[in-house]
């Protein structure tokens, strides 16, 4: 089987978790065929790592990058050359597309669509068109899209339409039409001009040349790594080619944007039309996938209410590797018993200040107790403050304790980093514990307890994000910034070495069952061929389509029985 696989962050480029997932699927597929189209900006150095057999990089591209080697410069253009390569023509193809987008872009959902809960008529795997009858700002921002990647694809030059004169206008016009969302009323000609360039960048993937029959038409399946931007290409391609598009997210990206502090010196109203521009590109690629893999139930539930079908819906964890933890959980007597231990990236989300009232209220009924607080090391510089903050606040409440007159003071509270003297890996830094504790206020899918329950430890939760998924009752969740409520629940299993055993060894077993790579790759295989198998028969110049054909019309010889000479029972020579 061919798959065009869709990456964020510009994989096979060495950059975040993304990367590592697409690497493990790639290797652990190796029956499959992958070409590889990395949508996003690749690392600073360039370095990519190395690629298996059965995969290849067929195309990159920087949809925020201005051009270069990633994108052509023709394709991208100016307003000026925009104009000159659009004739009459084209040029009002152009803006009736623009109108469109826009105006499903600006306009409030029609009664009774559900916003982005409506529903597309053309069906995955289709033309990816709605009618032109149906109701609501989804699908007029569908229609225009759609137009806009068939005019980019014959003609070229739509980033340079996009930026010009005709565009703003067009934008102007959708924003104080009858019917506008009140915000994008109150748009003035900076937040049009903003709003413009910003569009312009996340429609660059429409002026690819990746759709043609030797790129992405020649892909049996499109499997993006991400929603957004990253699922744009297969959006087209299902468009273009009827390619089934699968989506798998572990993080979703409307989320990311609305919890993103990027903009928070953006007016209200411009704040507005972004909003609108990606929940609506959101909810296409939700109609339009043959089917969702979200990575937990919490991702799930934010696709089902950004429109996408629950029966095209399927969980699947994302796959961690197990075995570097298999000597920590296979020893239930490792770890101090009176050690908490909090691990991740310092910043405002994890609550470390709640935390750190919580062990305030742990000593004072548990003298001997210790947090250990190691951070993962992040280029963030908004991290720094953030931890020395922590830093200031456990002096204030924990002094510097001495066991007498003349020994030195220690402080309870303990900051370390990973991969420091004290904590030099995830291993060690998990088994010097007898309870692993996660504050956070915000989460998505956390890692790190996944990593805890593979090393067999008790946990202490608040209830974020996918906590209670990965939990399943094998620890104790809390409400989030409720120290007191954490106190109590970590106090529990400190005083109760069998319970914290009993916890741990649940917490083990339900991990490698769910969250392995092995699972992961075994439900990935499964659905591959199961999409494929409903996907219509292609018939490509000089590549035979799998299930073209039954498989006994390649079977050499002939089936045609022979004549029987009489009386010898044996056939004729």
């Amino acid at each position: 089987m061919r798959i065009g696989l869709l990456t964020e962050g510009g994989y096979p480029y060495a950059v975040g978790e993304s990367g590592v997932w697409c690497e493990r699927l790639v290797r652990g597929l190796g029956q499959h065929r992958f070409d590889l189209y990395a949508v996003g900006r690749p690392s600073a150095t360039g370095a990519s790592l190395p690629l298996p057999p059965n995969a290849r990089l067929v195309r990159a591209a920087d949809p925020e990058g201005a051009s270069g080697n990633l994108l052509e410069r023709a394709a991208l253009g100016t307003p000026r050359a925009a104009r000159r390569a659009y004739g009459r023509r084209d040029r009002r193809r152009f803006t009736e597309a623009y109108e469109r987008l826009v105006t499903g872009l600006c306009m409030e959902e029609a009664e009774g669509t559900g916003g982005a809960r409506g529903v597309s008529t053309a069906g995955a795997g289709g033309s990816g068109a709605a009618d032109v009858g149906e109701p609501g700002g989804t699908a007029a921002f569908a229609e225009g899209l759609y137009a806009l990647a068939e005019l980019a694809r014959e003609r070229g030059g739509l980033p340079g339409a996009l930026r010009s004169d005709d565009a703003v206008r067009a934008l102007e016009a959708a924003c104080r039409a009858p019917g506008a969302r009140r915000g994008a009323a109150a748009a003035g000609l900076p937040d049009h001009l903003a709003f413009a360039e910003h569009l312009e960048g996340v429609l660059r993937p429409l002026s690819l040349d990746w759709y043609e029959e030797d790129a992405l038409g020649a892909a049996d399946l499109c499997h993006a790594a991400a929603g957004g931007t990253t699922a744009l290409p297969g959006l087209l391609a299902g468009h273009f080619f009827g390619t089934p598009l699968l989506v798998t997210e572990y993080g979703v990206q409307l989320r990311a944007h609305y919890l993103s502090a990027a903009g928070a010196d953006r007016s209200a109203p411009l704040r507005t039309l972004l909003a609108a521009l990606h929940g609506r590109l959101a909810a296409e690629v939700y109609r339009q996938a043959a089917l969702l893999t979200p990575g937990n139930a919490h991702t799930r539930r934010w696709q089902e209410r950004c429109g996408a079908d629950r029966d095209r819906v399927r969980t699947v964890h994302p796959g961690m590797a197990a075995d570097r933890f298999d000597g920590v959980g296979e020893d239930e007597e490792s770890g101090d018993p009176t050690t908490l231990v909090w691990v991740g990236r310092a910043e405002p989300a994890k609550d470390l200040v709640a935390l750190l009232h919580a062990f305030a209220e742990i000593r004072t009924r548990q003298p001997d107790a210790r947090l250990r607080i190691v951070t993962v090391p992040v280029r963030d510089p908004g991290a720094e403050p953030y931890l020395a903050q922590c830093r200031a606040l456990a002096a204030q409440l924990f002094p510097d304790e001495a066991a007498g007159a003349h020994a030195v003071g220690e402080n309870p509270v303990s900051f370390e980093e990973l991969g420091g003297p004290e904590a030099p890996t995830l291993e060690d830094t998990y088994a010097s514990g007898a309870v692993v504790v996660l504050s956070s206020v915000v989460e998505g899918f956390p890692a790190g307890l996944v990593e805890a329950m593979f090393c067999a430890r008790a946990t202490v939760s608040t209830d974020v994000g996918a906590v209670v998924e990965i939990i399943g009752g094998t620890g104790l969740v809390v409400p989030p910034r409720n120290p007191r409520a954490l106190a109590d629940a970590c106090l529990a299993l400190l005083r109760d070495p069998e319970r914290r055993y009993r916890l741990g060894a649940a917490a083990r077993a339900r991990a490698l069952e769910l969250f392995t790579v092995e699972q992961n790759l075994a439900a990935f295989r499964g659905i591959y061929l199961e999409l494929l198998s409903h996907a219509p028969v292609r018939h490509r110049p000089g590549d035979g389509a799998l299930f073209a054909h039954p498989a006994e019309a390649h079977v050499p010889g002939s089936w045609t029985p022979r004549a029987v000479t009489a009386g010898t029972g044996a056939p004729d020579a």
